[in-house]
């Protein structure tokens, strides 16, 4: 019996019990019980009691809420989260699924009632400068994410050819929104920046790996590492190896969660200050990291779902004051215009769990000095604290717009950190040998200086002298060239499960003549950037990666774990030998791959397209005359079908779209997963029935009659739709579906 059907059970016999039976039951059994421990009639669950006095208690000695505003900011933390979306992929696709939700889904709400109540409409999220982001909404084909959460990425200012670091990235929306943009100019397959996403919780990592692959994006890298101790990283520039500086870094640290009351109801009665007192030491280390990682100019953004200063300005001001100078905050109180928001505190005291208060870290006994720290504190120099302008921090309360509660503060990096400077030597003064090495602030560890990672953590040791003493060791001899394999056990505790190297295609690999001569590939290709997932058997699959984080891959894999990087652009066929060439394209990577390819183009009109996308095996004559000129004397095998928006016709798709195809005998058919078919039907304003998506079909509605059979051999493509799982080695697929007929 379910817990349901036993709750039912229990209330009857309590019902029977009580004078009045039925009659009470009937005439106060809808009525819900709001004391402690009281059950709903439905189903026998605890009620959850969104009180907790001590959480009042502590944030209105604090004044974090504006005076008169009290009641209003519990109000709203009573409230359900409204649900928020964010139309995610490339620009144009972007533009293209608002256009069509404005027009088509959004209008049928307009005069929509439920129970008597008006539906109100989503809207745009008014400081959202993209305008692709609408409040609240049903979830589908777009990405769920919280609106507040959508801030960091926008205060990082991130452009094409910034070098990321997200040092604490899943599940993975803030890390879609950099992927984005990075690749603003659709144009351009390879932009000269990157991502490198990294979480410490190995499972946590391939949900990354699934929401980084809805991007398609040859510029994204999954890690796993502990955040605050995140190694080092070199790049080879011009023959000499350098330490890798970011140019944006997301701080996005663990935290206690308090702002998001509304959504994670379990916070009410959890919430202690214990919490945040425990964190505090972990999520400076981890800022405290990221500053080291910087590069001069560079901007980092620190953020928290946390309203305790605790947790923010307390760890803001540690970092600043450690910092001497070398950071500062940064005003983006016009960045994003409509945001409201309170400045951040200047004055704080620190409570314990069971409610004492400490003003400051004189007054804390010697008996709680492992659990309150001074860096909890306030700076006691008033001209410091004023020096530190903690006015620049931004704190969202859930009242004022109708959100969860954040914290956001913007970090600019001026010089090298002060553990990094060498101070300037006397004239003729060589430096002692015997002179002990201190260790960085953010990691007690000192080892060996034969590793670039931990160069940076001596002190007298500038950016630019870890740059020169990096460039002067030597290569592991012992390496293979172009593997990329895991880390040996000696320089690294793997956690999780064991990833498969990344093996770079060598330049006379006899494997590549035969695509390049079948896809006339531009001589610009850049062939180096090829990799695949295996060092003995046929290569199943190909992946591809941007040159810089090629570069990244074969100077570090002996100093970082690596979960996934690149994009599948090339699958095997089972039966490859028949044709001119024994690959075949794959969806994932077409929007890399198509500015290279010269031959093989079929451009397809947006009928074409509904038909393809929604027959299994359309033949010839299904499609358009053109279509079919371009086909008939094109030999059998994988080809690129492009469709272009006619100026002519604005109410048609007006963004283009790539496809990958076969040329059958007589017919052509699509390669791309179910839920790629459904997005672009979607964007064509094509209903999809829900009861046939399970079984991959599309119903149309009047302008297409035809549903879409069962996948088959598109649904095949390895890995092309499929969550990553965890310990699901990406050498492992099976290879390529077999051509149809």
């Amino acid at each position: 019996m379910g817990r349901r059907s036993r709750g039912r059970r229990l209330q009857q016999q309590q019902q029977q019990q009580r004078p009045g039976g039925a009659e009470d039951s009937a005439e106060g059994g809808g009525k819900r019980n709001d004391a402690v421990g009281a059950r709903s009639w439905e189903g026998g669950y605890p009620e959850i009691i969104k009180e907790n006095k001590l959480f009042e208690h502590y944030y209105q000695e604090l004044k974090i809420v504006p005076e008169g505003e009290w009641d209003q900011f519990m109000a709203a933390l009573r409230e359900p989260l409204p649900a928020t979306l964010r139309i995610t992929g490339y620009k144009s696709h972007a533009k293209e699924i608002l256009h069509c939700l404005k027009n088509k889904y959004f209008k049928e709400l307009e005069d929509l009632e439920v129970d008597g109540q008006k539906v109100e409409v989503p809207q745009p999220l008014s400081w959202c400068a993209c305008r692709l982001a609408a409040i609240p909404a049903e979830k589908g084909n777009i990405s769920r994410q919280e609106a507040v959460s959508m801030i960091p990425p926008l205060l990082l200012n991130a452009h094409p050819h910034h070098k990321i670091l997200d040092m604490c990235a899943a599940p993975g929306s803030k890390t879609a929104q950099l992927i984005e943009m990075l690749h603003a100019d659709m144009r351009v397959p390879f932009p000269e920046g990157f991502v490198i996403a990294n979480d410490v919780d190995n499972k946590r990592c391939y949900l990354l790996v699934h929401q980084a692959k809805r991007l398609s994006s040859p510029c994204i890298m999954v890690v796993n590492h502990d955040a605050s101790c995140i190694p080092r990283l070199q790049m080879d520039v011009n023959g000499r190896k350098e330490i890798l500086f970011y140019d944006r870094i997301l701080c996005d640290v663990p935290c206690s969660g308090d702002g998001t009351m509304r959504k994670n109801i379990d916070v009410w009665k959890k919430w202690t200050t214990l919490n945040s007192l425990q964190l505090h030491g972990l999520q400076l280390r981890i800022a405290t990291r990221g500053a080291e990682q910087l590069v001069e100019g560079g901007r980092m953004v620190y953020s928290t779902c946390s309203l305790n200063p605790i947790e923010d300005e307390a760890v803001i001001a540690s970092l600043l004051e450690k910092s001497e100078g070398a950071l500062e905050l940064a005003d983006v109180s016009s960045e994003l215009p409509g945001l409201k928001w309170m400045p951040g505190l200047s004055q704080w005291k620190v409570m314990t769990k069971d409610g004492q208060w400490f003003a400051e870290w004189d007054d804390v006994p010697r008996g709680r000095h492992t659990q309150i720290r001074p860096t909890m504190f306030p700076p006691r120099d008033p001209e410091k604290l004023q020096a530190m302008h903690l006015e620049h921090c931004l704190r969202i309360l859930p009242h004022h717009q109708n959100t969860g509660g954040f914290f956001v503060a913007v970090l600019v990096k001026k010089c090298s950190m002060p553990w990094n400077k060498r101070p300037p030597k006397p004239q003729g003064e060589s430096a002692d040998p015997r002179a002990p090495l201190q260790p960085s602030p953010s990691d007690p560890t000192v080892g060996s200086t034969s590793d670039p990672s931990e160069l940076e953590g001596k002190t007298g040791t500038s950016d630019t002298e870890m740059t020169e003493r990096t460039g002067n060791l030597e290569n592991n001899g012992s390496k293979k060239d172009g593997v990329c394999g895991p880390p040996p056990s000696k320089k690294m505790k793997l956690f999780g499960f064991k990833e498969d190297p990344f093996v770079f295609i060598p330049e006379d690999d006899p494997l590549f003549p035969p695509i390049q001569k079948f896809y006339a590939l531009d001589p610009s290709f850049p062939k180096m950037n090829l990799l695949t997932r295996t060092t003995e058997g046929k290569k199943r699959q190909l992946y591809m990666v941007s040159k810089e984080l090629r570069n990244v891959l074969l100077n570090n894999s002996e100093r970082m774990k690596v979960i996934n990087t690149g994009i599948k652009v090339w699958c095997r066929n089972n039966s490859g030998e028949e044709f001119d060439c024994a690959f075949r394209l794959a969806q994932e990577g077409i929007y890399t791959l198509y500015p290279f390819i010269n031959s093989r183009i079929i451009t397809v009109s947006i009928e074409d397209v509904k038909i393809l996308l929604t027959q299994e095996n359309p033949f010839f004559r299904k499609l358009s005359s053109e279509t079919y000129s371009q086909a008939k004397d094109m030999a059998k095998g994988s080809v690129v079908l492009k469709y272009e928006p006619d100026p002519t016709k604005p109410d048609t798709l007006r963004c283009p779209i790539v496809l990958c195809g076969w040329r059958g005998k007589a017919s052509i058919r699509t390669f791309v997963p179910k839920n790629e078919r459904l997005h672009y039907l979607r964007m064509m304003g094509l209903e999809v029935s829900a009861e046939k998506k399970k079984d991959g079909a599309a119903q149309m509605d009047e302008s297409t009659a035809s549903p879409v059979p069962p996948d088959g051999e598109a649904a095949a493509e390895p890995g092309a739709e499929q969550p990553a799982s965890p310990g699901a080695s990406t050498s492992s697929d099976p290879a390529g579906a077999g051509p149809p007929r």
